[in-house]
């Protein structure tokens, strides 16, 4: 196995980290304020397949020229992207496979089933990545998995809220 140097494992990890938070966060996020408006099962799953892929590129992306970018800012010339290729590769499959976390229920359920399932799951992955993250970088576990629970659980309480503006006011 390759040995990195403290600052590779750091950016590696922070990008894993990174990855899933924001996919389960916005992920969720969309499809329950897409879900709570009462469009069909069909149009929710559509929505969140076109999320995850568009998303995961983009987050990849985002990581691979922002990694890069701050490289070159700090070596003050040009350097090849190395490191930046794992760590945008690393965001855009953590990014792609978390967002498939709160879109499985709808896969399966019906639509205000799979809701509550998926708001489960994805809290509950949000907590498990917390303390995922706790254990790797030896600070309070429980602590950060209820950190990451509350923060990203903001991101279904917007989506929802939104979805429930959307249906009865625009819609």
């Amino acid at each position: 196995m390759a040995k990195f140097s403290r600052k590779t494992y750091a950016l590696y990890v922070k990008n894993f980290i990174f990855g899933v938070e924001d996919s389960l966060v916005s992920t969720i996020g969309l499809i329950s304020g897409v879900a709570i408006t009462g469009v069909a099962r069909g149009t929710i799953i559509i929505t969140g397949i076109i999320l995850i892929f568009v998303e995961a590129t983009s987050m990849g992306i985002g990581s691979l020229l922002s990694e890069h970018t701050a490289e070159e800012y700090s070596k003050k010339k040009n350097t090849p992207f190395g490191t930046s290729i794992v760590a945008g590769s690393i965001m855009f499959v953590s990014y792609f496979l978390a967002g498939f976390i709160p879109l499985s229920p709808y896969l399966f359920l019906e639509s205000m089933t799979a809701f509550w399932v998926s708001i489960v799951f994805s809290l509950v992955a949000l907590f498990v990545l917390g303390v995922v993250s706790g254990k790797i970088f030896k600070i309070n576990k429980i602590r950060k998995g209820l950190e990451m629970l509350l923060l990203g659980g903001l991101g279904v309480l917007v989506g929802v809220i939104v979805g429930v503006i959307v249906q009865n006011y625009l819609i």
